[in-house]
């Protein structure tokens, strides 16, 4: 049947009417123009007036309680508890195994994890991350009369002592380091002691940590990565507006110097930059 273009075009007005209104109707009052979900993540903390935050509770000297069963308290729990401070909230801890930290932060149980997250591509592409509050590198620890060892070059024909699961086991193979297996840093750095093995190669994070508590230990740091790992918060991703807050605060926290007084507690060196 033929219509004409006038009744075409009323009709077509009609319908575009139509479907302005429904989408009118559908739109959500929380939505951004584009469409998005609007950022909350800020205004939901400061609303319940806490930070919930993931850690672990048995990763010394991050996370831990003091004698096993005191407060819990760490690097990053004292870190943390500065910056929910900063943001006028109360910090709320909440200790969760690592295999089941991010699951909860998706989950919506905790507004951040704050545990030497490592940034890394990816999850980049999963989380949102604060500005980092560690940085370390990789080292070469030895016997401090050792003049040997200078660099990871050379390491070649060396031995140390690894763990056969960790990434140092790898950065050692690939330095040409012949390597003894051992289960952890402890028994490794003991057989440097005894000299046993000639190094180990770990984190600086982890070497600070042992010589703060252990200063006659006989050892030193014989060389160091070029490149460092870094840690930091990490959130749910579309926390714009909290990670930037939480940046903030740890500027402050940088410049009025509480991160480099938190770090010399723990490791004896300002490990935050």
């Amino acid at each position: 049947m033929y219509r004409s273009p006038l009744r075409r075009s009323v009709l077509a007005a009609a319908v575009a009417a139509a479907a302005l209104a429904l989408s009118a109707c559908g739109t959500s009052p929380s939505a951004s123009p584009s469409g998005s979900a609007a950022d909350t993540s800020l205004s939901k903390v400061v609303s319940k007036g806490e930070l919930i935050i993931a850690t672990e509770g048995t990763y010394k000297p991050f996370s831990f309680h003091e004698d096993g069963t005191g407060a819990l308290t760490g690097f990053d729990v004292e870190i943390a508890d500065a910056v929910a401070k900063k943001l006028g909230v109360k910090a709320n801890f909440q200790e969760t195994q690592w295999d089941g930290i991010f699951a909860g932060l998706e989950a919506g149980r905790f507004d951040a994890i704050a545990n030497q997250v490592s940034i890394n591509p990816e999850r980049q592409a999963k989380y949102d991350f604060s500005a980092p509050y560690t940085v370390s590198q990789g080292v070469i620890v030895t016997k401090s009369d050792n003049n040997d060892i200078t660099s990871f070059e050379s390491l070649k024909g060396k031995t140390a002592a690894q763990s056969l699961t960790s990434n140092w086991y790898k950065l050692a193979t690939e330095s040409g380091a012949n390597v003894e297996a051992v289960e952890g840093w402890a028994q490794g750095v003991a057989l440097v002691r005894q000299g046993r093995v000639d190094a180990i190669v770990n984190d600086k994070l982890t070497y600070l940590d042992y010589a703060k508590s252990t200063p006659d230990a006989g050892l030193k740091i014989a060389a160091e990565t070029s490149e460092n790992s870094q840690s930091a918060f990490a959130f749910r991703k579309g926390s714009t507006e909290l990670s930037t807050a939480v940046d903030k605060a740890l500027a402050e926290l940088r410049a009025d110097g509480t991160l480099s007084g938190i770090s010399d507690k723990y490791f004896g060196a300002d490990v935050t930059k």
